[in-house]
């Protein structure tokens, strides 16, 4: 591939040894030139001898290794503000200038099957706790020699770039993660027999994002506990294993001799795998059915491989709960990664007290009998108001939100409740073609669909049709947060 060591020359800078790969798209180069200078890719002008670089495709600009490029252009920082522009309508407006108007959050443009990656970056975004470790999160675009990256920090930085630029609300494209993540992992950057982007696994994506995530943001601090007091002895290294990460308590008991005692562990998870099967119609049976498996390995009494029943149940829940769909196998006659599409329902609202251990239910009563308390003397109130229009009113009373987490581990889940707050769906018949779609909660009953860049509103109706069956959308990772629980706040005399 024709792979070039070239300089780039920007004011009164010089970068010696950056690698170009005239393979791939000019913006993608521009990219790189971004995360080594701060120069939006837009407002770049490349040159080489006289001829200007394009976006599109490398046109007459020769380049060879040694050879010294010119690249002009200021940071945003830089650019005297533009006067204020004149007052737009919205039926002038195009779906971008709408989405803005009618505060929809940004989309993210696909550059070539990067749809993969577009709808994993809108779930996580869901989590503000991963938003707010991202912001304190002061590394930049570091480089390992020439112009390699440090995937981790790369990538925990771009991601940050990212969200920090989707909040001015603009649909953009996300160049400077694309590049970092071909670069941590060249597998994503393989290209079809017609030169564009193959499609990649979402669920891939997802879990090499987060494990990059986990390298880099450190555990939050326990002091921001509960009233009482009691702080958190953060028993995790990142902010990733105390909000996603779980453990699970696991037994091994040998089916064929009944004198060899169980072996007992501990296995920590930032996911778990729902699994469908024929008779799987529910993503709780799908998890449960994973809880109790039959494995062989070697047994020391019998001195043979012998069967052996592997019973799992959390022991920590996280707040936030991944599930993904294993909605796909190898079939070695095609090649390719098959899709399941079997409809399984899933909730909006999961309770996962069945698949904790004894002890963690235990732990988890005291808040679920709160949940209860709550619910029922709203129900009560209901009951009490006669006027159906001051109902409303009676109800909304100033609140307090308690904390979902217990007091000594911070980014725990203590009821075992959870609301579905982020949907990643598949279209298609195999991982590595077809289109990914996010669909995240944005208030209430309200959804947004973020298809690239075109992000629409939607219902809770339309995300439960996601559960599979056919052809449309399928669900094939959920994002569950915690259910807050809402006290009133007695009102002072």
């Amino acid at each position: 591939m024709p792979l070039y060591t070239i300089k780039v020359k920007w004011g009164k800078e010089l970068f010696p040894n950056v690698e170009v790969n005239t393979d791939e798209e000019p913006m993608l180069f521009k990219a790189q030139l971004f995360a080594l200078t701060g120069v939006q890719p837009e407002r770049q002008k490349v040159m080489l001898k006289g001829t200007s670089l394009k976006d599109e495709d490398w046109g007459n600009m020769k380049l060879k290794d040694g050879v010294t490029v010119l690249m002009m252009g200021s940071k945003e920082e830089d650019v005297p503000i533009e006067p204020t522009e004149k007052p737009l309508f919205l039926e002038d407006m195009n779906e971008s200038e709408l989405a803005t108007a009618l505060d929809l959050p940004a989309g993210l443009t696909n550059l070539g099957n990067t749809c993969y990656l577009n709808a994993t970056v809108q779930c996580l975004k869901t989590v503000p706790e991963l938003r707010e470790a991202l912001k304190k999160f002061s590394g930049g675009l570091a480089t390992a020699g020439s112009s390699s990256l440090v995937p981790a920090q790369s990538i925990t930085a771009a991601l940050r770039d990212l969200y920090e630029t989707m909040d001015k609300g603009s649909s953009l494209p996300p160049l400077v993660l694309v590049q970092t993540l071909h670069l941590a992992f060249p597998r994503f950057a393989e290209k079809s027999e017609h030169g564009g982007f193959q499609q990649q696994d979402a669920s891939e994506c997802w879990t090499e994002l987060v494990r990059m995530l986990q390298q880099k943001l450190p555990a939050k601090d326990g002091a921001l506990t509960s009233e009482d007091g009691a702080q958190s002895s953060s028993k995790q290294r990142s902010v990733i294993e105390q909000y996603f990460g779980g453990t699970f308590d696991t037994e091994l008991k040998c089916v064929e001799s009944e004198d060899e005692p169980p072996t007992k562990g501990k296995e920590d998870f930032l996911q778990l795998s729902c699994f469908i099967s024929t008779d799987v119609k529910y993503m709780h049976s799908g998890l449960r059915s994973k809880m109790q498996e039959q494995i062989t390995k070697l047994s020391p009494t019998l001195n043979r491989d012998a069967v052996y029943t592997k019973t799992s149940k959390i022991s920590r829940l996280p707040a936030y709960l991944t599930v993904q769909f294993v909605r796909f196998y190898y079939k070695e006659k095609e090649a390719i990664n098959a899709k399941i599409l079997k409809d399984v329902k899933f909730p909006l609202d999961f309770d996962a007290f069945e698949l904790c251990s004894s002890e963690l239910q235990s732990k988890l009563t005291p808040m679920r009998d709160r949940f209860k308390e709550h619910e029922d003397s709203l129900l009560e109130e209901q009951r009490s108001v006669k006027d159906k229009k001051d109902m409303g009113d009676s109800i909304k009373k100033n609140v307090k939100q308690e904390p979902y987490w217990f007091a000594d581990d911070l980014g725990s889940n203590n009821s075992g409740y959870y609301t579905l707050q982020a949907v990643l769906t598949h279209r298609g018949r195999s991982s590595s073609s077809g289109h990914y779609v996010a669909w995240v909660r944005q208030k209430g009953e309200t959804w947004l669909k973020c298809d690239d860049d075109v992000v629409s509103a939607v219902t809770s109706e339309d995300v439960l049709k996601l559960s599979g069956g056919g052809d449309w959308h399928c669900a094939y990772v959920l994002l569950y947060g915690p259910r807050i629980l809402e006290t009133p706040i007695p009102e002072s005399n």
